[in-house]
């Protein structure tokens, strides 16, 4: 593969040697939920390069499609990102199997119902079906969601190697507002917990006062490949009336997928010796 050489770093120059791909990913990867269209001077600045390499790459990824180009100058994120997503197995396969049990479940609470897998060190939210009535949530589908402070999160976390965890469990944690937040002892708790009973409880006071219950759903081979959740406002149920709503959802799913359930609820946590 081609790369460029710019010398070495001065201001935000990339990296010498830093490969083509590298510097049009990193043009993607500055697109957030808060930087949803850019300006080229903007693009360069987030994605620290400099201007007439923003521009020379911004063009190759509007014309391949990764990219759009809107009538003020200012850059999108292309359609055809998310066509290639949609193809990913762990992503849109899923969501493809669990959809119809998530309707059944939406269509019985009228609230969130959520569907998330992980990546890294997040959750990432595939799939949210909700009412115009249902609160205010803070995720999108698509968007990331913290491993530490999400039911969701917890459940994913809970499935991975201890090592992973206690990597995550060591990490401050993020300070956004309404969001739940443990000490590391209380979250190993929260995480022993989880994988005992197979469920995980978070109270949120923003965007909405919410509460979220959540379980695993695993695969034939005993995997979490993802954790489903419903949220509704908090006070309104207490979780112990939805969890058994959600834990059956997540089984069902579980079962489609090849799970055969054994008399155990709670999580098969990863091997150690597995790499996350």
């Amino acid at each position: 593969m081609s790369s460029e050489s710019t010398g070495p770093v001065r201001g935000k120059r990339p990296p010498q040697g830093q490969p083509v791909v590298d510097r049009a990913l990193s043009l993607l990867g500055a697109f957030t939920d808060r930087r949803r269209s850019m300006t080229l001077s903007e693009l360069a600045r987030n994605a620290e390069m400099p201007v007439t390499t923003a521009l020379r790459l911004a063009a190759r990824l509007v014309e391949w499609g990764a990219l759009e180009r809107l009538d003020d100058g200012r850059y999108v994120v292309g359609v055809r990102l998310w066509e290639i997503a949609s193809l990913s197995p762990r992503g849109h396969g899923v969501r493809q199997i669990a959809l119809p049990f998530m309707e059944d479940l939406y269509e019985v609470t009228r609230h969130h119902v959520l569907l998330a897998v992980r990546d890294g060190r997040d959750a990432v939210l595939i799939e949210r079906l909700s009412s115009r009535n249902a609160p205010s949530v803070a995720y999108r589908v698509g968007g990331r969601l913290p491993l530490t402070q999400t039911a969701v999160g917890l459940v994913l976390l809970a499935a991975a190697t201890r090592r992973f965890q206690d990597e995550m469990v060591s990490e401050p944690p993020e300070l956004e507002p309404g969001m739940a937040t443990f000490t590391p002892d209380e979250l190993r708790r929260q995480l022993v917990d989880v994988a005992r009973t197979g469920l995980a409880v978070v109270h949120r006071s923003a965007p909405s006062a919410t509460v979220s219950v959540a379980s695993p759903v695993q695969d034939a081979d005993r995997r979490t490949v993802a954790a489903l959740s419903i949220l509704v406002p908090d006070g309104s149920t207490s979780p112990q009336a939805i969890a058994p709503a959600v834990r059956a959802t997540a089984r069902a799913i579980s079962r489609t997928l090849g799970y055969r359930h054994e008399k155990f609820d709670g999580v098969h946590i990863r091997p150690d010796l597995e790499a996350d």
